[in-house]
């Protein structure tokens, strides 16, 4: 069984952080610094999970749901463990030349996203996976050639996340405009800190 990545056209793209692209490129340390911040924002960030641990967890999970840990492999520094209409299964974020990626056979390797950190690259497949979701709603996941599609579409959280936190998630999956609105500058920039819908 191979766990494949659902791509679409680039209309998915996250505009907000344009700016923290420009300046100076950032040495990999300070990238995986960032990601490491990002991931402990999330809530669904589990470090040292093994594998097994992991599976455990997702054992009677609904398809979709998934969680990041650090990986086992010294090759990779994260996992996805994310359960398929397979069952559950892990898929490694490969990190090279400051950028992070999924891990994938080598024919579909050069199509895949790059992305900043790994906060961007689930929020990615997040958004993918509702919108394959939605178009393909009662149609099955595997494919004939015994592919699995990857979804991502509830993450599981290491504790329930503070009522803060899940606002400002849903402020950012009704609005990119956080500086129009009509909020204190205090509320605006711990929305913009965590500016994903994930």
């Amino acid at each position: 069984m191979t766990c494949q990545p659902f791509e679409a056209p680039e209309s998915i793209e996250t505009d907000r952080r344009a700016d923290s692209n420009s300046g100076a490129v950032e040495s990999d340390e300070s990238r995986i610094a960032l990601a490491m911040k990002e991931l402990k924002n999330t809530g669904w960030y589990w470090g040292s999970l093994t594998a097994n641990e992991a599976k455990e967890i997702l054992q009677d999970a609904a398809e979709g749901t998934f969680l990041v840990r650090n990986s086992s492999q010294r090759d990779y520094l994260f996992t996805i463990s994310a359960v398929t209409s397979a069952g559950p299964t892990n898929l490694r974020i490969e990190h090279k030349h400051g950028k992070f990626k999924l891990d994938s056979i080598v024919l579909v390797k050069p199509k895949l996203k790059q992305f900043d950190s790994v906060v961007q690259l689930v929020e990615h497949y997040f958004l993918l996976s509702r919108i394959r979701k939605t178009a393909l709603n009662s149609q099955p996941s595997a494919s004939p050639s015994g592919t699995v599609q990857l979804l991502l579409t509830k993450p599981v959280y290491t504790a329930t996340p503070s009522l803060k936190h899940l606002s400002r998630v849903a402020i950012n999956r009704t609005t990119r405009q956080i500086q129009a609105l009509p909020l204190p500058n205090r509320l605006k920039n711990y929305i913009l800190d965590y500016a994903y819908n994930v």
